[in-house]
C-alpha cells in the first residue's frame, strides 16, 4: 500500500486524529495504525483507555447490566482460561500486517527468529497502545522469546526513520510528506538509533524496518498457519496461559483479553 495515496484516501476523523498527535513520532505511529487496520477484517475491538488519553470513549457495551463493564466484552470474542499466543493472534490481534510482514521475511531467507520478530513487532499498536509501540511490543514478549527478538522488535521503532544505504533501507519518502522535511526525530528516538547502530544485534533490528516497510499490501491474504511452527520452536509458552503466569507482564496480556474493563 503506497503511503502517500493512502493518506489522500483517509476519512476525516482519521486524518484529523493524525493531524491531532502532539508529536511527530505519534503522527508516525498513527499513520502505521491506520494503514495497518485498513487491511483488517472488520473485527469489533474496544479501544483501550490508554489508547485514547485525554478523548473520553462514549461508545457503550449493548448489553443490560451496570453501567461499566467487568470482565468479558460481549462485542469480543472469548478468550480460552489459558490464552496461548496463537489464540491472541486468532481472537484480538487478526492484523494482516503482522503476518504480511513475517511472510515476507520468510520469502527472503531470514533466520526464524527474525520472521517471529516481524510476526510480533507491531502488536502493541493493534490492541494495548500505539504511543512508544516498539517498547511495548518487546516487553510484552521480553520473558517469553530470546533476547535477540525482544531486543530487535524494541529498536525497530527508532530504525524506521533512519536510512541505512548499505542495506538498501532509505527513509520513507512518505514520510517527508506526512512530517515535512525539516523533521527530525525526538532526541529519546535519536539516543536509541545510535544505541542500536553500535549494538551487535542492529542487523537483526534492522531487518524488521527492511520487511516491514513494503508489507501493506490488501491484495495479499496470510494466514498464521505457516508461522505456527515458528512460534512453538520460538515462543515459550507458559502453561498457565498468557496473562495469568505471574509474570512481570502478565497484566498487559490480560488488558489484551480485557481491553474495557471500567478498573
Amino acid at each position: 500500500m503506497e503511503r502517500r495515496s493512502f493518506l489522500f484516501g483517509l476519512g476525516g476523523v482519521a486524518a484529523a486524529s493524525i493531524a491531532a498527535a502532539d508529536t511527530l513520532d505519534k503522527k508516525a505511529d498513527l499513520l502505521e495504525e491506520h494503514m495497518s487496520q485498513a487491511l483488517d477484517d472488520g473485527r469489533l475491538v474496544a479501544t483501550p483507555w490508554a489508547c485514547d488519553a485525554g478523548h473520553p470513549i462514549s461508545e457503550k457495551a449493548p448489553v443490560p447490566g451496570p453501567p461499566y463493564l467487568m470482565g468479558d466484552d460481549p462485542r469480543l470474542p472469548g478468550m480460552p482460561a489459558r490464552p496461548t499466543l496463537v489464540d491472541f493472534f486468532n481472537l484480538r490481534f487478526r492484523s494482516r500486517h503482522l503476518l504480511q510482514s513475517a511472510n515476507l521475511a520468510l520469502k527472503n531467507g531470514v533466520d526464524e527468529k527474525i520472521v517471529l520478530a516481524c510476526l510480533l513487532h507491531d502488536i502493541s499498536v493493534k490492541c494495548l497502545i500505539r504511543t512508544d509501540h516498539g517498547y511495548w511490543a518487546s516487553q510484552l514478549v521480553e520473558p517469553y522469546v530470546d533476547p535477540e527478538i525482544a531486543w530487535a522488535i524494541r529498536y525497530h521503532q527508532a530504525l524506521r526513520f533512519y536510512p541505512d544505504p548499505a542495506v538498501h533501507y532509505e527513509y520513507p519518502k512518505a514520510y517527508r510528506l506526512f512530517f515535512g522535511e525539516e523533521y527530525k526525530p525526538a532526541p529519546y528516538i535519536e539516543a536509541a538509533y545510535q544505541a542500536a547502530r553500535a549494538h551487535k544485534w542492529y542487523m537483526s533490528a534492522r531487518l524488521i524496518t527492511l520487511n516491514d516497510l513494503y508489507a501493506f499490501d490488501p491484495s495479499v491474504t496470510v494466514t498464521l498457519d505457516p508461522f505456527i511452527d515458528i512460534i512453538g520452536r520460538h515462543f515459550r509458552q507458559p502453561p498457565e496461559g498468557l496473562g495469568f503466569d505471574g509474570s512481570p507482564v502478565a497484566h498487559m496480556w490480560r488488558s489484551i483479553i480485557w481491553p474495557a474493563n471500567f478498573l
